[in-house]
């Protein structure tokens, strides 16, 4: 059998792919054709920039102008009239959701990939990650990601180191643990403005810090009539707004809502597993039974992994059904939906255990068991089951290439078949949503468990290494995109830091060491908690504005820099006024001679 790849089949020796579309084995010849041409149709000439942009870079722009081509004419694909097109409809997605293109991936640099593995996660060691070469590779989203990953993990190490003997020592006695949920609230609150300055030295070094959103391209999957934007006088896609807010309040709004009532219900069905499984052990006072109390915190915290991913797939399907025009609103509704429904998920059993139930010793072990599970599952799901497949897979492409008797790069060839079908990288969605439940775990409660933060930092030192094992082993390489900080995700570690105030707060007004100094007033009590919460809620704020953003010399250099931009400005201007004043007196003399 003869296998040809038209990307192979190149007469320049220094052609190097950069970017793969697959097609469906049976496309016909005009498609393809129509296809091709209308790719290059906005190809324009200009110098060789290899030295100038990254390949990461490269396929970005590639990405970029695949997806802004949208069909103006054309009532169908060619050759294909079950495939209707209408005036903005986007080609890609048209293409896709027809299976005439299969899949869009970039490929992979072999020998920048081996260069960054080799200083990245293959000698295990305690040690910084070159967070600028990922950068380099990958783009400065995903290298955002593992650059907070990091410094997550080194900030866990205080609440760990501290935790370790509080919970060797003061186990049983709660009425210790208000110093440490003390310790909590000012921790919780420095490190996410200390991330800010860190974040803002990068992204300058990087060049992407004064990134603009503002005019920002529709997203692919965008619909709606083409017409004129009045803003920016392009050609795109126009869809009423209040179309958009209909679906949401109407259809997505009562979705979550019957979601978080699921949720509810299902925690009752927890608890109820949790009076049976106590009122057995009760009863026999066996050893096996005591190992069977803590059997419904794990089936609970499977349900509660399975569950956040079901909605996950929910969430997507209905953002992407609200037509948002910008690829930012559209991560910033589905953060939303997704959060909401993952704290409420995750945490709802926690606060109904600590501020209903009252049971500390019940609240330690779900926690605890959480947790711990939560951490291990996460860990199977997205590394080492993926990885394990894709090793059987990767064995079977190399029999197959070198079986295969073809006049072609079959290195080349191998390298796409294999690639082609390894595992699609979302994005970093997961991850920081594994991150922001870690935070919960560890601000809202660790004072009760003070192994948490220890139990976190280990998770996070394998997830460092598993995380960059499956981005260069498992997963295709991913598009590279722009970024200038962490996004929303920064806004929810800080709205988590705020609810861990009022948590602590009120955790510390229930210990029996406070309850003794108001023995017979529970209402002073409860005045005193509240304005301690409010007094502490103003001081983060105070901090929050105390610590700047950006340093100093951040700061110094961006004025600097709009400096010599209105500089710059004044000084063409001033060409151009000087250039206006030579012009006129030819002007007059020959109007004279006339």
């Amino acid at each position: 059998m003869k296998v040809t790849l038209s990307a192979l089949d190149t007469s320049e020796s220094s052609f190097t792919p950069l970017v793969v579309i697959e097609l469906a084995q049976d496309v016909k010849e005009e498609t393809k054709e129509w296809l091709k041409n209308r790719i290059i149709a906005k190809k324009k000439d200009g110098d060789n920039n290899d030295d100038f942009l990254t390949m990461a870079e490269c396929q970005f722009i590639i990405k970029h102008e695949l997806e802004n081509l949208r069909a103006k004419d054309e009532k169908m694909i060619p050759g294909y009239p079950q495939a209707k097109l209408y005036p903005g409809k986007s080609l890609l997605r048209r293409l896709l959701t027809s299976g005439i293109v299969i899949q869009v991936f970039p490929l992979h640099d072999s020998e920048a990939l081996k260069k960054l593995e080799d200083t990245w996660y293959t000698r295990f060691a305690l040690k910084y990650q070159p967070i600028d070469s990922i950068r380099g590779y990958f783009g400065e989203t995903i290298a955002l990601y593992f650059g907070f990953l990091e410094y997550f993990t080194f900030a866990l190490i205080p609440m760990a180191v501290i935790g370790l003997p509080y919970y060797l020592f003061v186990w049983e006695d709660y009425d210790k643990y208000v110093i440490f949920a003390s310790f909590n609230l000012i921790w919780s609150t420095v490190i996410l403005e200390v991330w800010k300055r860190g974040c803002a030295n990068m992204t300058y070094r990087w060049g992407t810090l004064l990134m603009k959103r503002k005019f920002e391209e529709p997203r692919p999957g965008f619909h709606g009539v083409l017409g004129i934007n009045s803003i920016t006088g392009k050609e795109e896609p126009l869809y009423p707004s209040y179309k958009r807010q209909l679906r949401i309040y109407l259809v997505s709004l009562p979705f979550v809502c019957l979601c978080l009532y699921f949720s509810l219900y299902v925690m009752m069905i927890y608890f109820d597993m949790e009076v049976w499984a106590l009122g057995l052990h009760e009863n026999s006072g066996s050893e096996w039974t005591s190992v069977l109390l803590y059997v419904p915190s794990i089936i609970y915290a499977i349900v509660i992994e399975i569950m956040n991913r079901l909605y996950r797939y929910a969430a997507e399907f209905l953002t992407s059904w609200e037509n948002h025009r910008l690829e930012s609103a559209y991560q910033n509704h589905l953060i939303l939906k997704v959060l909401v429904f993952n704290f409420l998920n995750c945490f709802a059993s926690l606060f109904y255990i600590a501020f209903v139930l009252k049971d500390m010793k019940l609240l330690r072990q779900s926690l605890a068991t959480l947790l711990i599970t939560s951490q291990i599952l996460n860990q199977i799901m997205e590394s080492f089951l993926p990885y394990w497949l894709q090793r059987k897979h990767g064995v079977r492409v190399k029999r197959k290439v070198q079986a295969l008797k073809a006049d072609i790069d079959a290195t080349l060839y191998e390298q796409v078949i294999l690639e082609k079908e390894m595992g699609t990288y979302l994005g970093t969605f997961d991850d920081y949503l594994e991150l922001f439940l870690q935070f919960g775990y560890v601000s809202l409660f660790s004072c009760v468990y003070p192994l948490a933060a220890a139990f976190a930092v280990l998770n996070n030192f394998t997830e460092v290494n598993s995380d960059a094992l499956k981005m260069c082993r498992v997963f295709k390489r991913p598009f590279s995109e722009p970024s200038a900080n962490i996004g929303v995700w920064q806004l929810a570690f800080e709205t988590m830091s705020v609810i861990s105030v009022v948590t602590n707060c009120a955790l510390i007004g229930m210990s029996p060491q406070v309850n003794a100094v108001f023995p017979e007033s529970k209402a002073d009590l409860i005045l005193i908690v509240v304005a301690v919460e409010h007094a502490l809620l103003a001081l983060k704020f105070i901090l929050a504005f105390a610590i700047p953003d950006k340093p100093r010399h951040i700061q110094m250099k961006l004025a600097r820099l709009e400096f010599e931009s209105l500089e710059a400005l004044k000084q063409q201007q001033m060409k151009l006024v000087t250039e206006n004043l030579k012009e006129e007196p030819k002007e007059s003399g020959k109007e004279k001679a006339t």
